[in-house]
């Protein structure tokens, strides 16, 4: 037994992972005894857990997933939020193999497959192995659908070795038959912070849906979409409704993401469990980086969404934006978009700093936008205080990775592309399901066009945009502040310059 720091563990393990190491967040986040023989045991599995914690972060793989659409900016504002580029850059499908963000999403993820195969390796009990092979295969999805190929070293292997690396098709087996075991292993979880079988089904349903992606031929399509695997996406689907999972009520859309989504939540199915007392992965961020400084809480005054997408809802659509009890009557803030004038407890009129009335606008500018400018989200929000005052530690949000309605609506999609349901659901059924609780205009018809917009305003902010706009074919599009339509190669992030600089069987990706 020896004791070692998880900086210099994490240094270890993407060293083994990618055979390069460039940076470290220096912070030393503590210390973990590792057991050199031993079996596998639950301490071991909580470090896998924990990789899970970086997917709050407003950067790295949500940022990868979300900035590069036409859902989110992240514009720079005088001196603030500048950071090099990095924002813009993403935005604008201008990134470069030396791309910190591409950089260190690389490593959070090969960390997370890495440090889960060894749990399986070494594991006796198959709930301990289940929980480690869906938590491996989320974090090879993430590689595969970002980078389009998958570095792999067997734990077993010396740390001199080489890592092997699975081509795109070759890493969606793989993951396939990691949540074929978790799926056959699990049961239900105490709460969405386990991995369990229907998370392990909706993963599934997850990759059968983007398997045509995963084996084109060609990077960015043209796409293929076999009657099998939409079956099956199917088949996941009505396995996790039969579970119990179901879509909120009406005008209950953010429950799913409140301070008691928990307990009160009906469509959760995997994420981050946080209490008050025990705060994982929190969803602060979410809110944080949209907040303006005189907003009640303080935040970071960032991010935005587009001016289009905002306008892509239903004037009556409640995902749009709703007065929400215990945050609005509080403490001013609506949960969903935020447009117009801003206001604070009591009602009270915002200011910017400035002291000109705080009105966000659907105008922003990626380079030069003012403190007021952009639109702003918030879908998670804050569990205020009944003085109107926010305790900025401790949030006990959820933070939701996986859930049911996402699972309606690739149901409706796998139809929609030729598969078959033995229920009998339609297309323009499911996704009416979605809409009418709502408050939306029920479609007579549903098309590709429809079915992604509706994925956009079901989804949005939960860092599932690129990926469905991949399997549409509208990733390349140009949307405000890119005017150009840009080359399918950007569909896959580079390899980071210094892992194929160091690793022999990793190959740069088509266009960089």
């Amino acid at each position: 037994m020896k004791k070692i720091t998880v900086r210099i563990a994490i240094c270890s393990l993407v060293i083994l992972a990618t055979a390069g190491c460039q940076k470290l967040n220096e912070t030393v986040y503590g210390s973990k005894t590792v057991d050199e023989g031993g079996a596998s045991s639950s301490s071991d599995l909580n470090g896998v857990y924990s990789q899970l914690f970086g997917q709050t972060d407003q950067a790295n793989t949500y940022a990868l997933q979300e900035h590069s659409t036409d859902e989110m900016m992240g514009p720079t504002r005088g001196t603030d939020w500048g950071d090099f580029g990095t924002w813009r850059k993403l935005h604008t499908h201008t990134w470069t193999p030396s791309h910190n963000q591409v950089n260190d999403t690389w490593d959070q993820l090969n960390i997370g497959v890495f440090r889960a195969s060894q749990v399986i390796d070494r594991a006796t009990d198959n709930q301990i192995k289940a929980e480690a092979s869906f938590l491996r295969a989320y974090f090879m999805f993430q590689v595969v659908d970002l980078y389009g190929q998958a570095p792999y070293r067997d734990p077993k292997a010396p740390n001199s070795s080489i890592p092997i690396v699975y081509n795109r098709a070759d890493a969606t087996a793989f993951i396939i038959k990691d949540l074929e075991f978790a799926e056959a292993n699990l049961g239900t979880a105490p709460n969405i912070g386990k991995a369990s079988k229907a998370a392990a089904q909706a993963l599934l349903a997850k990759v059968y849906l983007n398997k045509a992606v995963y084996t084109a031929s060609t990077v960015g399509g043209p796409f293929t979409f076999a009657k099998a695997d939409m079956d099956k996406v199917i088949e996941y689907a009505n396995k996790i409704e039969a579970e119990g999972f179901a879509l909120e009520p009406t005008g209950k859309y953010f429950q799913d993401f409140a301070w008691d989504n928990s307990t009160e939540s009906h469509g959760n199915i995997f994420g981050i469990y946080n209490t008050v007392a025990l705060v994982n992965g929190s969803a602060k961020n979410r809110w944080k980086m949209g907040l303006h400084y005189n907003q009640t809480p303080d935040g970071w005054n960032g991010f935005t969404t587009l001016a289009d997408f905002y306008k892509s809802f239903d004037a009556n659509d409640e995902r749009r934006g709703v007065a929400y009890p215990g945050l609005t009557d509080v403490v001013g803030l609506r949960a969903g978009f935020a447009v117009g004038q801003q206001y604070g407890p009591k009602g009270k009129a915002l200011t910017q700093r400035s002291g000109k009335p705080l009105i966000f606008t659907e105008e922003v500018n990626l380079n030069f936008s003012t403190e007021a400018q952009g639109i702003r989200v918030f879908k998670y929000f804050p569990h205020p205080n009944a003085d109107g005052t926010v305790t900025d530690s401790g949030e006990d949000n959820d933070y939701v990775i996986l859930r049911y309605a996402d699972v309606v609506l690739m149901k409706a999609e796998a139809i929609m592309r030729g598969g078959t349901d033995p229920k009998g659901e339609t297309v323009l059924g499911l996704v009416n399901s979605i809409r009418t609780p709502r408050g939306a205009t029920a479609l007579a018809t549903v098309t590709e066009a429809d079915m992604l917009a509706e994925r956009g305003r079901e989804l949005y902010w939960e860092g599932w945009r690129r990926n469905d706009q991949i399997r549409f074919g509208k990733f390349n599009d140009p949307v405000d502040q890119r005017p150009a339509t840009t080359d399918k190669t950007r569909t896959i992030y580079p390899i980071p310059q210094r892992a194929v600089d160091t690793n022999p069987n990793l190959k740069q990706n088509p266009g960089y």
